[in-house]
């Protein structure tokens, strides 16, 4: 009894009446994987003696080669249990990143800050903890805050007095 080969396996576990993307300029259905997956919803596959991302497989074999080092996949439909090689794009991390809805892409879409002045590259600066800070915002927050201090030390100084006739005479 022959053994079916790599390329007959990972065939046999793909559902190519997949569902429609909802994202606009992913044609096609999606070709779901119907095979193991892992704790965070993708397909895994094994050949080889090992595990691997049934995706990553999907676009080396179509491809015909390894995919570049720091690079990793896409998912351009969105579905995680997705194959299909018109729906995966070899992209850097970052670009991977920026084109999800999560919580980061949200805030890297941001042009401008709350104030209404513009996130580039002379009115920006990095806080400690990585986030994006408005210069000309920070600059009026200074401002106010050695205004007030100003204010304050001039509170506690005592008025001049006006002299008196009385003392005026003496």
């Amino acid at each position: 009894m022959r053994r079916p080969t790599a390329a007959e396996r990972f065939a046999a576990k793909v559902n190519t009446a997949g569902p429609l993307p909802l994202i606009r300029g992913v044609l096609g259905p999606c070709h779901v994987w119907t095979g193991g997956t892992n704790d965070k919803g993708y397909a895994t596959f094994y050949v080889a003696g090992r595990t691997v991302t049934a995706y990553r497989h999907a676009v080396e074999q179509a491809d015909g080669r390894p995919i570049a080092p720091g690079l990793e996949v896409d998912h351009r439909c969105r579905n995680r249990a997705c194959v299909r090689r018109s729906h995966l794009e070899p992209v850097t991390h970052r670009v991977n990143i920026l084109r999800s809805t999560n919580h980061v892409a949200r805030r890297a879409a941001v042009t401008h800050c709350p104030a209404g002045h513009a996130y580039d590259e002379a009115n920006t600066y990095r806080a400690k903890d990585g986030t994006r800070k408005c210069r000309a915002c920070k600059r009026a927050q200074n401002r106010a805050r050695r205004a007030a201090a100003r204010e304050q030390e001039l509170a506690t100084v005592a008025p001049l007095t006006t002299p008196t006739p009385e003392r005026q005479a003496a």
